[in-house]
């Protein structure tokens, strides 16, 4: 069988690191390949009679080699694995120009439904030959083996890799320097939190205003409520809040816990997310004092970066997204550089959204499963905008560009909110560094 898989060029000048506990990691349709972050991923002997296929040119990874190879058909994997619980990540892309909806599938893990549905030119946006990574967790091995089946409900799955972690929820490597509990009532505490006041469409054709009143941002019971409402305000047809801590906490490396409650509804456009507080650092097209957010002229952004810890559009529930944007990874050249993880009823229950950022990589994570790592390919600004300062930022956006992607606006929904739990920012242990 092996004779037949595509051949995959390792990287030599790297060093296996089966880092964040891996414990099985597979270059499907493959040889042996090191990744970037240096996980080792081993060659193709799986066991199944799919066939084999091989692509190139691969857009939105690191890693793109990882993509040459994959194997296509139905699929039954199995891996010998103590009893615990794992997170699975699987790696695709949509190999040939076929339209969306032309492949469809399911994937089972432990033989109930862990992605449903998926088509993997539609969530890379409608692009082809562009990676889709996609994690699911709270994986349960009780009969010591893991099971991951792939079954088709339009044409034939794809799969090109699998990289499986024990989970752990361990912080011993981060020291505590800032936090917001939300144990008091009223406004947010204007000594950690501003607001941006904006006009609808300002940014991302968002349909709401921000503002500042208690009816949009307010703490109560033990935490900070984001609620949004549809009325007619300012020139707008919905309401919302949007704070931030620049100026009050701008974090330069380090890690970021932000516990949230995501709301649902068709429209709604959560997000926890960063940017610089000094925007203009790498723009080459405004000046200091200029407005750059929304701007058409000022490349303030994406020169200067920005990192999203979380977005979840209602549309696609349960969907979470982390991601990381620079001139030279965007949108616009169809080389952004995300991955996405299967939340579990993030409308009904709290759950834990992280990123931590070091001179090296950023990593994305929910409950402390990371699904999302971008390393520091030491080349210029225009890959690596990320030295220096960022603040957070938490909104829910209504409508806009993605928002609205999925239909209309559902106005039965209103009022929908987001509910955070706590804030609190971290400094690596035993780093004098932090803010």
């Amino acid at each position: 069988m092996k004779q037949n898989a595509a051949t995959t060029p390792v990287n030599h000048n790297a060093t296996c690191n089966y880092n964040r506990n891996i414990v099985w990691a597979v270059n499907v349709g493959g040889n042996q390949y090191i990744g970037t972050d240096n996980i080792c991923y081993e060659s193709d002997e799986l066991a199944v009679s799919s066939a084999f296929g091989r692509s190139e040119h691969i857009k939105g990874s690191q890693d793109s080699e990882l993509y040459y190879s994959f194997r296509e058909g139905e699929m039954s994997l199995s891996k010998s694995l103590p009893n615990g619980t794992y997170a699975v990540t699987l790696k695709f892309a949509e190999p040939y120009q076929i339209d969306i909806g032309e492949r469809v599938f399911d994937v089972y893990m432990q033989d109930k439904l862990a992605i449903g549905s998926l088509d993997v030119r539609l969530a890379r946006d409608g692009n082809p030959l562009s990676s889709l990574d996609r994690t699911a967790f709270n994986i349960e091995v009780t009969d010591g083996e893991l099971s991951i089946d792939l079954k088709g409900k339009v044409g034939t799955p794809v799969l090109h890799a699998i990289v499986v972690r024990e989970q752990d929820a361990s912080l011993a490597d981060w020291e505590l320097i800032w936090q917001d509990e939300f144990d008091y009532h009223g406004a947010p505490d204007p000594s950690k939190w501003s607001f941006d006041e904006w006009p609808a469409r300002k940014v991302n054709d968002e349909d709401q205003t921000y503002t500042s009143r208690d009816k949009n941002a307010r703490v109560e019971d033990g935490r900070l409520i984001i609620e949004a409402h549809k009325e007619q305000f300012n020139g707008a047809e919905y309401t919302s809040a949007r704070l931030h801590t620049a100026g009050k906490m701008d974090l330069h490396y380090g890690r970021i816990d932000v516990r949230a409650k995501l709301p649902a509804g068709q429209g709604t456009w959560a997000a926890i997310w960063m940017l610089p507080t000094d925007p203009y650092k790498y723009s080459t097209s405004c000046q200091p004092g200029e407005d750059w957010q929304g701007s058409a002229t000022c490349d303030a952004w994406p020169n200067s970066g920005e990192i999203d810890i979380m977005e979840h559009v209602g549309y696609d529930m349960n969907i979470v997204h982390g991601t990381v944007h620079n001139k030279a990874y965007y949108w616009q050249n169809w080389e952004q550089r995300k991955a996405s993880i299967e939340g579990q009823a993030v409308d009904q229950d709290f759950n834990v959204y992280s990123v931590e950022w070091t001179p090296e990589y950023i990593t994305v994570l929910m409950n402390n499963v990371p699904y999302f790592h971008y390393i520091n390919e030491h080349s210029d600004w225009r890959a690596w905008p990320f030295d220096h300062p960022y603040n957070l930022i938490m909104n829910l956006a209504i409508g806009g560009a993605w928002g609205r992607a999925g239909g209309p606006i559902d106005d039965s929904i209103f009022p929908v909110r987001m509910e955070v739990d706590y804030v609190r920012m971290y400094k690596p242990a035993n780093d004098g560094k932090g803010a």
